[in-house]
């Protein structure tokens, strides 16, 4: 009989794995969502002065978070 014995280990190591990947995931998504937020607070809290300096509208204020978050 030549079948494996251990594959318990097998199937642990592989729901770690799993896991491991969900925590990265989010941890990932929450970083993004952290860039989107602050870059949206950030641009909001401009005059219209300051966001044309910069080349913006105001309409573009979540388009530009979005694209620094999202796009980068």
């Amino acid at each position: 009989m030549a079948y494996e014995t251990n594959s318990i280990s097998g199937v642990g190591t592989g729901l770690m794995d799993r896991l491991n990947s969900l925590v990265a995931d989010y941890r990932a998504k929450a970083a993004r969502r952290k860039v989107y937020r602050d870059t949206l607070r950030e641009l909001s809290a401009l005059s219209h002065r300051e966001l044309c300096d910069l080349g913006l509208n105001q309409s573009e204020i979540k388009r530009v978070a979005y694209q620094a978050a999202y796009e980068s």
